[in-house]
């Protein structure tokens, strides 16, 4: 059974910095991606970024290209997501996901408050 455990969430003051991590409990590259979304209370869920997990290519959601990096560590099963110069609207609870064939899987969610 696939789990994948996020954490490094929190409250974060605008233009500060937090990494989330997720760690899956397999190789990672038993996937073909894996990434981040996230879901604003009232809103749709929405990508962040996605990584390659054999090629380690990169795709972000406009709101965060060039504020949010997205990494993996195979060695360690786990994918980050560095996020600098934070703002409010990046408030909302961030979702691991892991992409096998046509199958989505889902961590529990963290979640990241920016606010003074």
């Amino acid at each position: 059974q696939v789990q994948l455990v996020e954490s490094g969430g929190g409250l974060v003051q605008p233009g500060g910095s937090l990494t989330l991590s997720c760690a899956a409990s397999g190789s990672i590259f038993s996937f073909n991606a894996m990434g981040w979304y996230r879901q604003a209370p009232g809103k749709e869920r929405e990508l962040v970024a996605v990584i390659s997990t054999s090629t380690g290519s990169r795709n972000y959601g406009d709101s965060v290209k060039g504020r949010f990096t997205i990494s993996r560590d195979i060695a360690k099963n786990a994918v980050y997501l560095q996020m600098n110069s934070l703002k409010p609207e990046d408030t909302a609870v961030y979702y691991c996901n892991a992409q096998r064939q046509y199958i989505n899987y889902w961590g529990q969610g963290t979640q990241v408050t920016v606010s003074s």
